[in-house]
């Protein structure tokens, strides 16, 4: 497909004449998002995704407009299709005739396609909010917040031994499909047809230990057997890039080892988390069918998929039950930022990366409210140090023995001199010892006082337990200490609560799926 960049025509004039019937009320959305915002999205801005000759394709900037209107509307690709073709308001957005039969409904999948597969899913919200910014709907250093939901994989959840025989059975059909008669010359295939031709977790498994065990060889030996038939010197080379034989690949590196036993006899066996180790779960593979996917967990959720962060602006106060529903006394909360994840990847992870896409954008806020899995003491501080950005966040408490008993001398007990480099303990002790170190990977000061001075204290059983030595604190660098301390201290106030009410819309966004139910635009 290629593509030849052209302004969107203006509305026909048969289209464009049907504009006066909704004089005296609301115009419906692609309307006025034609009348606010003109060309929104410029084929110029997908080039990148088509090549320079070949059949013209329909125009990029046009179907960014007809999918966003789909998810307003959630209409399939079908009805989104008939839309174009039926619907005045639609044609008014798009500049299309009355007679203009628009597209076939494969087109949309075609090109969300093609976006995606050239990076360039980010440019229709960069074109939109760049818009709302010019309208001055959105604006830098105010508030936004920032939540996560999970995303299900459109797999099945399989066991290792299901996802063992199942990356064999997939990589049989990409190959029985893209070189049949390599694969009936490379192999038996009426012999393999029994055991691969139904999917795996159709079927029930063995429940004897030793039956699952011979099956999981069995289908190890089988991959090895198929990957060597691929790997040979007379095989077509490009079939080792088949995306189902690449997943083959990983997967069976993944979960299997191969040994040798007594007799000197190589033998295919599966991974045994204790003797042979497996990959972390970020790594690890979950379906041959979706090789990005991962399992997640958040609170008491666990899935396979993926994990979307959403980050809408929050400047809006809350609606004045008093006031006039058809005048908006103030812009909404829309969203400036979009990222997803593979499920494994933690919250803490995104913080820092969703400012930069903020910041590339032009739309750092001044205040970030998000939950407590976003924020590290250290983000507190290089957010503010970097971005001027205040991380609203409840932080987690102490998990120290004395602060989870809530009787006990917990650090916050204690005076840190940072200049002299000295803790001064609640019974008037100064510490003997502080030690810079690495911890994890994390800058830690360790900070400990004179056994001879702790055992015989008083209030040692508030303090510490141990026996042998002196009480022992742990301190970051001081800048993060300071921050932290200022932090949980602020927490607990009732004013900080009220202040971090504002998140709580965010569930509320997420929930919505990205769906845009409203714009608002002054009259």
């Amino acid at each position: 497909m290629s593509l030849q960049p052209r302004p969107w025509p203006e509305p026909a004039d048969e289209i464009a004449a049907v504009r006066a019937m909704y004089a005296g009320r609301r115009a419906p959305l692609p309307v006025v998002i034609r009348d606010e915002l003109g060309e929104l999205f410029a084929d110029e801005q997908f080039v990148a995704a088509f090549a320079d000759r070949g059949t013209p394709a329909w125009s990029p900037g046009r179907l960014a407009l007809v999918t966003a209107l789909q998810m307003v509307e959630n209409l399939t690709d079908r009805q989104a299709a008939e839309a174009v073709r039926d619907k005045i308001s639609w044609k008014y957005a798009l500049g299309l005739g009355l007679t203009d039969t628009g597209f076939d409904f494969s087109v949309l999948s075609e090109f969300r396609t093609r976006v995606a597969g050239n990076g360039l899913e980010a440019v229709a919200l960069d074109l939109l909010v760049a818009a709302l910014v010019d309208k001055g709907l959105v604006k830098a250093r105010g508030k936004a917040r920032t939540d996560s939901t999970h995303v299900l994989a459109a797999v099945r959840d399989l066991n290792r031994l299901e996802l063992a025989g199942e990356a064999v059975r997939a990589a049989l059909e990409a190959l029985a499909a893209a070189a049949p008669q390599w694969l009936a010359e490379a192999l038996d295939v009426s012999g393999w047809a029994a055991g691969y031709e139904a999917r795996i977790d159709s079927w029930r498994l063995p429940t004897s230990k030793t039956k699952r065990t011979q099956l999981a060889a069995a289908y190890g030996a089988d991959g090895f057997t198929l990957l060597e038939a691929v790997y040979a010197p007379d095989s077509p080379p490009w079939l080792a890039d088949l995306p189902a034989v690449e997943a083959l690949r990983r997967i069976l590196a993944q979960n299997y080892v191969v040994v040798t036993d007594r007799s000197g006899r190589e033998v295919v066996t599966m991974r045994d988390a204790d003797t042979h180790g497996l990959p972390p779960g970020r790594c690890r593979i979950t379906s041959p069918y979706d090789t990005d996917a991962r399992y997640g967990g958040k609170r008491d959720l666990v899935w396979n998929g993926y994990k979307l962060h959403i980050t809408e602006t929050c400047d809006a106060e809350p609606a004045d039950a008093d006031a006039d529903d058809d005048v908006p006394s103030a812009p909404p909360n829309l969203i400036t930022n979009v990222s997803s994840t593979d499920a494994s990847v933690p919250e803490v992870a995104m913080t820092e990366p969703i400012h930069h896409e903020l910041a590339r954008r032009g739309l750092l806020p001044a205040e970030h409210y998000v939950d407590s899995g976003y924020p590290s003491a250290d983000l507190l501080v290089a957010s503010q140090a970097e971005h001027g950005i205040a991380l609203v966040t409840p932080m987690l408490a102490d998990t120290s023995p004395q602060a989870r008993a809530g009787t006990g001398y917990d650090r916050t007990a204690f005076t840190t001199d940072w200049d002299a480099y000295k803790v001064t303990c609640p019974q008037g002790a100064t510490s003997t010892s502080w030690a810079p170190t690495v911890q994890r990977g994390t800058e830690v000061i360790v900070v400990r006082f004179d056994r001879r001075t702790c055992q015989p204290c008083p209030v040692k059983g508030k303090c510490t337990t141990a026996t042998r030595t002196g009480r022992q604190l742990t301190l970051r660098p001081r800048p993060v200490q300071e921050a932290l301390d200022t932090a949980r201290a602020e927490q607990t106030t009732t004013a900080w609560r009220a202040k971090y009410a504002r998140r709580a819309g965010a569930e509320s966004t997420i929930a919505q799926s990205l769906k845009v139910t409203d714009m608002w635009f002054p009259s």
